[in-house]
């Protein structure tokens, strides 16, 4: 797998950043500059992974960043990230503890090539293909207001 023999992946101990990190919580604890090594592993994982195991990249690739800094951002899973198009959160599952179960992604009893509920507490919405992210975003702020939760609800489209 290229993003194992890529040096540039690695630090001076030899350790890959991206395999560091467990959950969002280990994201948050690197300093800003090391989200660019992170997002350029977390790609190459993703372009690597999809090679062998077809699924959606395109939709995935156009994220990285964006998943990187939303989860070094938010305090996920407590503040929510809805995704509009479930194709683009192959990132948000590596970075969400799915990592090593990523290659049976969509593959039969492997993971969900979409975010779900139930195998994820990170999994806000079971989203599917476009269009429903405004409405389940608007729900989801006002169901924190009545319960009176601080809670952010960040939803891409």
């Amino acid at each position: 797998m290229l993003y194992l023999q890529t040096k540039e992946f690695f630090n001076e101990s030899g350790e890959s950043l991206l395999f560091r990190l467990s959950t969002p919580d280990d994201l948050r604890k690197l300093d800003p500059p090391e989200l660019v090594r992170v997002s350029a592993e977390l790609r190459q994982f993703i372009i690597d992974e999809v090679s062998n195991n077809p699924g959606h990249l395109g939709a995935s690739l156009g994220v990285v960043e964006l998943t990187v800094a939303l989860h070094y951002v938010f305090n996920t899973p407590y503040d929510k990230i809805i995704w509009d198009v479930g194709h683009q959160a192959y990132g948000h599952k590596i970075l969400t503890g799915r990592r090593d179960k990523f290659r049976t992604n969509r593959k039969y009893k492997g993971i969900s090539g979409f975010p779900k509920m139930d195998e994820s507490e990170y999994d806000a919405f079971g989203t599917r293909h476009s269009s429903h992210l405004n409405i389940r975003c608007a729900r989801m702020a006002v169901a924190a207001r009545r319960k009176e939760k601080k809670a952010h609800s960040c939803c891409y489209r």
